[in-house]
């Protein structure tokens, strides 16, 4: 054997040893990603397990055309005012006024909390539909 021979055998070796390690991390971090995104679903779900809220009361007043909705936090997961939709009749609302147990600045709704919520309306909605952040909603006719 030559040093052509060595030479071409060891070059390949070199690039074989270049390319198993550009495809092992390569690999490698798509399969933390992939694990990673699967983590992140498992909490979702997991979260979605564990939340349930329960409209206790909602109620019309006619005289100056407002709604209040109060709301209770039976799950056992900590839920975020700013994440809460609500829909009137279908209709997604915005710029309602929210308390969690009469705390207008917080955010944080916790298990066993109450949030009120009160929206000015221009006709009685005939239905009001919470959704939280996890997907957990409840309806309750007006």
């Amino acid at each position: 054997m030559g040093f052509s021979v060595s030479g071409s055998a060891a070059l390949i070796f070199v690039a074989a040893f270049i390319g198993f390690g550009m495809f092992y991390s390569a690999t490698a971090n798509s399969i933390e990603t992939v694990n990673d995104a699967r983590e992140d679903r498992a909490d979702r779900s997991l979260d979605r397990t564990n939340t349930e809220i329960r409209m206790t009361n909602v109620s019309y007043n006619a005289t100056p055309q407002y709604v209040n909705v109060t709301v209770e936090n039976t799950g056992t997961t900590e839920l975020s005012v700013r994440d809460v939709d609500v829909l009137f009749d279908n209709s997604y609302q915005t710029g309602y006024r929210t308390a969690v147990e009469g705390d207008t600045a917080t955010d944080l709704w916790l298990p066993g909390e109450t949030l009120a919520i009160n929206a000015t309306v221009s006709a009685r909605p005939n239905r009001v539909k919470l959704v939280t952040g996890p997907g957990v909603a409840a309806t309750e006719v007006v």
